[in-house]
């Protein structure tokens, strides 16, 4: 964070307005560093600088925001992207420095939460918290009941055996040769649907990833996104 103005940072910090601040600082109630500052074109860099009022530390409490977009095909979930492809960034326009939790690759659409938050983040991410992710897939081809069970069990997907997942059939349409079945893990390998579905001799035609966690997109519209609260 750059130098801000000094009654700006009292007032982020959720201790009063930023006029009243103004007030404070010209009544010599506002200390810097052991010094009382009665300047209001004060400046001061939130990562050095200690601010005392009435003798307690103002510590600057950062908002957090948790945001549940509906991603399109066509986007990456990366901040900085080397072949300059758009990003779900381009899509949320907040003010705030938000990064995608986790991974959803190019061709799949779906929900993906973005934050500031950086323990939200490592929370959601790690294997540990077993955050459960449901994707919707259309495969090329009938689905039979015992390649559901394979994936139920787990398949190799390259030297790492999947974690057992919650697999249905939703829909087959024989007229088409497509299946459409539901998969839910909790891992978060890349591209770890397609090469399931590629372990069972299955293409995936299209997949959209309908919920992570308790968060599901099925009233969102594709490209648009809303603020979430998280418990």
């Amino acid at each position: 964070m750059d130098e801000i103005r000094l009654q700006k940072y009292i007032a982020n910090a959720g201790i009063t307005s930023r006029r009243k601040a103004e007030d404070l600082i010209l009544q010599g109630k506002i200390q810097v560093n052991g010094k009382v500052v009665t300047e209001l074109g004060t400046k001061i860099n939130p990562k050095k600088d200690i601010v005392l009022y009435e003798n307690k530390q103002i510590n600057h409490k950062e908002k957090y925001v948790y945001i549940l977009l509906n991603k399109p095909i066509g986007y990456v979930t990366t901040v900085k992207d080397q072949f300059n492809r758009d990003s779900v960034l381009d899509l949320v326009k907040v003010k705030e420095r938000i990064v995608p939790v986790g991974r959803l690759d190019m061709y799949t659409s779906g929900a993906i939460i973005l934050t500031n938050d950086g323990d939200f983040v490592y929370k959601w991410t790690h294997p540990k918290h077993e955050i459960e992710k449901t994707y919707n897939v259309t495969i090329k081809g009938i689905i039979e009941k015992e390649e559901v069970q394979k994936l139920r069990d787990g398949v190799d997907i390259g030297g790492y055996i999947t974690r057992p997942a919650k697999v249905k059939i939703l829909k087959i349409d024989k007229e088409k040769n497509i299946s459409r079945i539901q998969i839910i893990i909790h891992e978060g390998k890349n591209r770890q649907i397609r090469k399931m579905c590629d372990a069972i001799g299955k293409k995936v035609l299209a997949l959209h990833r309908s919920k992570i966690g308790n968060y599901d997109v099925k009233d969102l519209p594709l490209g648009k996104w809303k603020y979430i609260n998280i418990n």
